[in-house]
């Protein structure tokens, strides 16, 4: 390659783009279809990264590929793959090649997508593909609406603003907000970041399903109204992080409709199994809520970031965000051409809706219903497998492609403390052993294993070989426990 990055114009030659593009492309390639094969945790200190990464700014150029060669030696090997079909913590991310051009066009492009003004094909795909989500969740097309946005939280916040606007006005001293001890943090953060204290924000206990406690939620309205205070939002979630459950729906709908509350769901995780028989029977009730978050980055198959806000009315959104400066006085345009940083909190978006746009026409609606009921299918098979052995417990059941277990041994007399420190080891050598991505979280304040599996990429023989791993490891825990 030639010099010509030392242009001001910071310019490449055609044929110099060309090669350069080429190379990347078949590391992306590459890497779809070796990813199996490789290790999908990435572990490293950060005096490791520092050693490895740190540098000064870098004042003059250097060769295109000796760059390239480094982000691809040091930088990817060193993130963890969470589109593995052994990737089974958090929420991974397995999407789809599609996409991933996708991104690369509106990138390559750097098409705005703000303002409809800068341009009309992004601001009206948003819109077609919106209208496809507001079909999917049984929200009204003509009047409804939404915006698409970097993630769960974003949207979780833009959701709570409105809310806030609507139902409290300028004055929202004396509100209080109702949301359960699973509900996502983001939602915590979002209710803090817009202004409220802690004393104004009601946490409620769950069930032993870990679904929000009704009688508890209708008790806490009643002694908040009672005192004074100004009820004015519920937050249910459709699909926990912890164990994939969704909250009564139906029954907060109710509620809300007689309180007069603003009723938002967190769907970021769960919604999307709208797609599935089984996921829609236990969201049932979905289309009654006021707002709706989903991520099409998780279970759409979409690469980050991608989350989703939909309401039942696109006039509270614009009512709530839009700004006339001087400068866009020019650009506003007539009320059916949108401009979508009036519908939320950034003025400079990028193009999001091209990626699940292309991946919906490629691939057709179906094949996403194929893969979300294939993760729920397969979380209900590997539950089967686990109550089938002699050593795991079950402490949460299948529930939209998340189940949580523990090592728990028939022929052992092992105390809680005792169960804890063996899960959170097994855990701890798993990873270590970087085979898999499998970590540890806290129900009923015991410590147990979670897998969320919505990959379709992942196999049964992918969840078996693990389990067996862990089976071993805490042969090796026990010994060092209670020697023999």
């Amino acid at each position: 390659m030639t010099n010509s990055n030392q242009d001001s114009k910071l310019l490449l030659t055609k044929e110099e783009m060309k090669q350069y593009g080429y190379k990347i492309i078949d590391h992306i390639v590459a890497h779809f279809e070796t990813q199996d094969s490789k290790k999908p945790v990435a572990l490293a200190t950060r005096e490791e990264m520092d050693s490895l990464l740190a540098e000064g700014i870098p004042e003059h150029p250097q060769p295109p590929y000796e760059v390239l060669d480094f982000v691809m030696n040091h930088i990817i090997p060193n993130s963890n793959i969470v589109t593995h079909p052994k990737s089974f913590s958090f929420v991974p991310g397995p999407s789809n090649y599609i996409s991933v051009m996708a991104d690369t066009i509106a990138t390559g492009f750097n098409i705005f997508s703000g303002g409809w003004a800068s341009s009309p094909a992004a601001a009206e795909l948003e819109i077609v593909t919106m209208n496809w989500l507001l079909e999917m969740f049984g929200f009204p097309k003509k009047a409804g609406g939404g915006i698409f946005t970097s993630g769960g939280s974003m949207a979780n916040l833009t959701a709570l603003v409105t809310a806030r606007r609507l139902k409290c006005g300028s004055d929202f001293s004396k509100a209080t907000i109702y949301l359960s001890d699973q509900a996502h943090s983001s939602n915590i953060k979002a209710i803090k970041v817009i202004g409220f204290k802690k004393e104004q924000i009601r946490i409620i206990p769950t069930d032993l399903e870990f679904k929000i406690a009704i009688n508890k939620l209708k008790n806490s309205i009643a002694r908040d109204r009672l005192e004074g205070l100004q009820p004015f939002c519920i937050i249910a979630s459709a699909g926990t992080t912890n164990t994939g459950t969704v909250d009564p729906l139906e029954e907060i709908a109710s509620i809300c409709e007689t309180e007069n509350l603003w009723f938002h769901i967190d769907g970021a995780y769960g919604g999307a199994a709208i797609l599935s028989e089984k996921g829609k029977k236990l969201l049932k009730g979905i289309e009654k809520a006021d707002s709706l978050t989903v991520d099409p980055h998780k279970w759409f198959f979409q690469p980050y970031e991608m989350g989703c806000l939909l309401v039942k009315n696109h006039n509270w959104l614009s009512h709530t965000f839009t700004e006339k400066p001087e400068y866009l006085r020019d650009i506003e345009g007539n009320e059916s051409e949108i401009n979508f940083y009036d519908h939320g909190i950034q003025l400079t978006r990028r193009f999001r809706a091209l990626k699940l746009y292309m991946s919906l026409k490629t691939f057709g609606l179906e094949s996403f219903k194929k893969a979300i009921t294939y993760a729920i299918d397969s979380t209900e098979k590997t539950e089967e497998h686990l109550r089938q052995s002699k050593l795991w417990e079950i402490t949460s059941p299948a529930t939209l492609a998340i189940i949580n277990f523990r090592y728990n041994p028939i022929d052992q007399h092992l105390s809680e403390t005792q169960l804890d420190q063996i899960n959170q080891s097994i855990s701890k050598k798993i990873i270590d052993s970087r085979d898999a991505l499998l970590v540890t979280t806290l129900l009923n304040d015991q410590v147990v294993i979670r897998m969320c599996l919505i990959n379709p990429r992942t196999t049964f023989e992918d969840i078996t070989t693990t389990l067996k791993q862990c089976e071993g490891y805490a042969e090796e825990i026990l010994l060092e426990l209670i020697p023999q």
